[in-house]
Protein backbone atom coordinates (compact mmCIF):
# COMPACT_ATOMS: atom_id res chain seq x y z
CA UNK A 1 0.00 0.00 0.00
CA UNK A 2 0.87 3.77 -0.48
CA UNK A 3 0.74 6.41 2.16
CA UNK A 4 -0.05 8.98 -0.65
CA UNK A 5 -2.90 6.92 -2.67
CA UNK A 6 -6.26 7.82 -2.07
CA UNK A 7 -7.90 4.43 -2.39
CA UNK A 8 -4.81 2.78 -0.23
CA UNK A 9 -6.28 5.07 2.56
CA UNK A 10 -9.82 3.99 1.61
CA UNK A 11 -8.81 0.43 1.92
CA UNK A 12 -7.31 1.02 5.03
CA UNK A 13 -9.60 3.57 6.75
CA UNK A 14 -12.97 3.97 4.38
CA UNK A 15 -16.11 2.70 4.86
CA UNK A 16 -16.40 -0.60 3.61
CA UNK A 17 -19.68 -2.19 1.87
CA UNK A 18 -18.18 -5.11 1.98
CA UNK A 19 -14.26 -7.06 2.54
CA UNK A 20 -12.76 -9.82 1.99
CA UNK A 21 -9.14 -11.17 2.10
CA UNK A 22 -7.37 -8.77 -0.11
CA UNK A 23 -10.21 -6.51 -1.42
CA UNK A 24 -12.62 -4.54 -0.43
CA UNK A 25 -15.92 -2.58 -1.64
CA UNK A 26 -16.72 1.18 -1.13
CA UNK A 27 -19.74 3.47 -2.44
CA UNK A 28 -18.26 5.73 -5.25
CA UNK A 29 -18.27 9.11 -3.76
CA UNK A 30 -19.62 10.73 -7.33
CA UNK A 31 -22.23 8.08 -8.07
CA UNK A 32 -22.82 7.34 -12.48
CA UNK A 33 -25.20 5.17 -11.96
CA UNK A 34 -28.02 4.28 -9.10
CA UNK A 35 -26.00 2.16 -7.45
CA UNK A 36 -22.43 1.89 -7.76
CA UNK A 37 -19.50 0.34 -5.97
CA UNK A 38 -15.37 -0.06 -6.03
CA UNK A 39 -13.88 -2.98 -5.69
CA UNK A 40 -10.26 -1.81 -4.79
CA UNK A 41 -7.63 -4.74 -4.18
CA UNK A 42 -5.51 -3.96 -0.90
CA UNK A 43 -2.31 -4.37 -2.86
CA UNK A 44 -1.23 -0.92 -4.52
CA UNK A 45 -1.31 -1.68 -8.57
CA UNK A 46 -1.37 1.28 -10.49
CA UNK A 47 -3.75 -0.13 -13.38
CA UNK A 48 -5.69 -3.18 -14.67
CA UNK A 49 -2.45 -3.16 -17.34
CA UNK A 50 -1.00 -4.84 -14.13
CA UNK A 51 -3.32 -7.45 -14.09
CA UNK A 52 -0.57 -9.90 -14.22
CA UNK A 53 0.41 -9.09 -10.88
CA UNK A 54 -2.34 -10.92 -9.29
CA UNK A 55 -1.89 -14.87 -9.08
CA UNK A 56 -4.72 -16.93 -10.96
CA UNK A 57 -6.18 -17.54 -7.79
CA UNK A 58 -6.19 -13.23 -6.25
CA UNK A 59 -8.33 -13.16 -10.35
CA UNK A 60 -10.63 -16.02 -8.95
CA UNK A 61 -10.96 -14.58 -5.81
CA UNK A 62 -11.48 -11.09 -6.74
CA UNK A 63 -13.87 -11.96 -9.62
CA UNK A 64 -15.83 -14.09 -6.78
CA UNK A 65 -15.90 -11.32 -4.53
CA UNK A 66 -17.47 -8.65 -7.61
CA UNK A 67 -20.16 -11.12 -8.09
CA UNK A 68 -20.92 -11.72 -4.18
CA UNK A 69 -20.98 -7.81 -3.18
CA UNK A 70 -22.99 -7.36 -6.35
CA UNK A 71 -25.56 -10.17 -4.94
CA UNK A 72 -25.80 -9.10 -1.53
CA UNK A 73 -26.90 -6.04 -2.97
CA UNK A 74 -29.51 -6.77 -4.71
CA UNK A 75 -28.38 -6.52 -8.28
CA UNK A 76 -29.32 -8.93 -11.00
CA UNK A 77 -28.49 -6.96 -13.77
CA UNK A 78 -25.14 -5.06 -13.50
CA UNK A 79 -22.04 -3.98 -15.10
CA UNK A 80 -18.72 -4.44 -14.30
CA UNK A 81 -15.78 -1.84 -15.58
CA UNK A 82 -12.24 -1.47 -15.34
CA UNK A 83 -10.70 1.77 -17.00
CA UNK A 84 -7.12 1.25 -18.07
CA UNK A 85 -5.47 4.46 -18.43
CA UNK A 86 -5.65 7.96 -18.77
CA UNK A 87 -6.71 7.79 -21.58
CA UNK A 88 -9.76 5.56 -20.90
CA UNK A 89 -10.76 7.60 -18.21
CA UNK A 90 -8.68 6.48 -15.36
CA UNK A 91 -7.98 9.00 -12.78
CA UNK A 92 -6.94 7.36 -9.59
CA UNK A 93 -4.02 5.08 -10.30
CA UNK A 94 -4.67 2.31 -7.89
CA UNK A 95 -6.74 -0.77 -10.00
CA UNK A 96 -10.32 -0.80 -8.75
CA UNK A 97 -13.63 -2.00 -10.59
CA UNK A 98 -16.78 -0.08 -10.91
CA UNK A 99 -19.98 -2.17 -10.15
CA UNK A 100 -22.38 -0.15 -11.78
CA UNK A 101 -26.44 -1.24 -11.86
CA UNK A 102 -29.70 1.49 -13.07
CA UNK A 103 -29.59 4.30 -14.99
CA UNK A 104 -25.94 5.49 -16.00
CA UNK A 105 -25.59 9.27 -15.23
CA UNK A 106 -22.20 10.35 -16.55
CA UNK A 107 -18.60 9.27 -16.59
CA UNK A 108 -16.11 6.33 -14.77
CA UNK A 109 -12.93 7.37 -13.20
Amino acid sequence: MSDDCLFCTLYREGDHVASTEGFVAIRDINPQAETHLLILPERHIESFHQIADFSPDETKRMLDFIAEVAADNGLTDYRVVVNAGAGAGQTIFHLHWHVLSGGLTGRMT
